[in-house]
């Protein structure tokens, strides 16, 4: 049951509400660990080991890359801040930010935020990109760095995900594309070939999709899960350390999102459980060891439901709204308001957690709230 912002119960006030259709859901957005570009939006640069809030109540989706953070608010204007040398936070120059600034346009949908390099899409299904472009990784079919967004062409784009210097993209049509840095066959193009355009993954009902440092992973709509690229530590869960540069398939049929670390990977299933492998030098796996594994292995708990890999760490949320953290810490990036590692979850406080995001040693949350 919704409260009012004082914190006291108002029935009347949600009746009227529903009854008006006034009920607004809002966003207030956190931010902790490393503010070396002023990553975390708060205006200077220090950094925080627990959650920070961002000023605002109307944010919506987030997205953080190396050292730079994204969030669309819910009127679908888009914000950035931090590190900026490529011209990654979209502001038509190469200025560093610690606080949200607004990149142009109010119809901004998804996105994300990579390694210098960003991708959104809007609410027609277009596909916009900006910043570092080296290895092709904007597919624009050049090597241009663009420091504002610029349109790939299309207009049926869904979800879209980009790695160190590679993308992922889907089409409403369920189809799967691919393009950028290619060294360990993270592009999924049976090749180590760099594509400096979209080219697609052969399938036809893909679903969701993450790209990680040189690794992806994807589920498609029958919940089976597909990896591909380095194999290093056992990131794509074959029980070897062999590279894929196709999509093999991790056993299972009940799989439901997947997420990909520096060096590790997540996955959550139908019935809510957490699974992960991969490396775990700082017990970025949650087992309490820091034992690699190339399989999948469980996380105690079936009530998990949003998942994120970092560097080398992870964060979750469960389905009562709790966020929980562990792994590498040294800069706060667990939000326990210290510096000690974990290598099983620990809680950061609260329980009304919704999505998260975190890369580079920081992390981003929302909290939900009613109007």
């Amino acid at each position: 049951m919704p409260t009012t912002r004082k914190g006291v119960w108002d029935l009347q006030k949600v009746r009227d509400q529903i009854l008006n259709n006034e009920w607004e859901q809002q966003f207030e957005l956190y931010s902790w660990g490393n503010n070396t570009n002023g990553q975390l939006g708060q205006n200077n640069t220090t950094r925080f080991s627990s959650p920070v809030q961002i000023p605002g109540t109307t944010w919506s989706s987030i997205a953080s890359g190396f050292k730079y953070s994204l969030a669309t608010k819910t009127d679908n204007t888009l914000w950035s801040w931090g590190y900026n040398y490529f011209g990654q936070v979209g502001q038509s120059n190469t200025t560093v930010y610690s606080s949200p600034v607004q990149i142009p346009g109010t119809t901004w949908s998804s996105i994300s935020g990579g390694a210098n390099f960003s991708l959104a899409t809007k609410t027609d299904n277009t596909l916009w990109v900006w910043g570092n472009n080296a290895s092709g990784q904007l597919g624009k079919n050049n090597r241009t760095q663009y420091s504002s967004p610029v349109q790939i062409p299309g207009t049926t784009w869904s979800s879209i995900s980009n790695g160190t210097s590679f993308s992922l993209a889907t089409k409403t049509d369920g189809t799967l594309w691919s393009w950028g840095y290619n060294t360990q066959g993270q592009l999924g193009q049976n090749s180590t070939t760099e594509y400096s355009s979209p080219i697609q993954i052969p399938g036809t009902s893909w679903s969701s999709i993450s790209s990680g440092e040189l690794h992806s992973l994807a589920t498609k709509t029958d919940n089976t899960l597909w990896a591909w690229g380095s194999n290093t530590y056992g990131r794509l869960g074959q029980n070897n350390l062999t590279n894929y540069s196709s999509p093999v398939q991790i056993p299972g049929t009940t799989w439901k999102s997947a997420n990909t670390g520096r060096g590790h990977s997540l996955a959550t299933k139908t019935d809510n459980t957490l699974w992960v492998f991969g490396f775990n030098q700082a017990g970025a796996l949650g087992q309490s060891n820091t034992t690699y594994y190339s399989s999948p292995i469980q996380i105690p708990g079936t009530s998990w439901s949003s998942i994120m890999g970092g560097d080398r760490h992870s964060v979750a949320t469960k389905t009562d709204g709790t966020l929980w953290a562990w792994g590498r810490n040294a800069i706060g990036e667990l939000g326990q308001n210290n510096l000690t590692y974990r290598s099983s979850p620990v809680q950061i406080p609260g329980t009304t957690w919704s999505s998260i995001n975190s890369v580079s040693y920081a992390t981003l949350a929302t909290k939900t709230l009613i109007n």
